[in-house]
């Protein structure tokens, strides 16, 4: 099998190899440098930090109403906030 580089450094991994290893949209790989050549191997399911963190964080009120202490409370809904137009001239 065979792909080509891309102008972006992109290359498309052919069908045949992404159904063996189960590779979709977002899966890490990993390049491993080998004698006359380069190793492709499907990344460890490794979570994110943060993913590992999740759903810890117990918080005293709703999310939304920190965030309104924080930063002011939040336009009614259904009304716009009116803009100036530029001034010309």
């Amino acid at each position: 099998m065979k792909s080509t580089i891309s102008t972006k450094g992109q290359i498309t991994v052919p069908a045949p190899v992404r159904d063996k290893l189960g590779l979709a949209p977002g899966t890490a790989v990993q390049f491993e440098f080998r004698e006359g050549g380069v190793l492709l191997r499907k990344g460890r399911g490794g979570a994110h930090p943060v993913d590992q963190v999740f759903g810890r964080l117990r918080l005293r009120k709703p999310v939304d109403a920190l965030l309104d202490e924080m930063r002011g409370p939040r336009p009614a809904p259904g009304r716009r906030i009116a803009r100036r137009s530029p001034r010309k001239g």
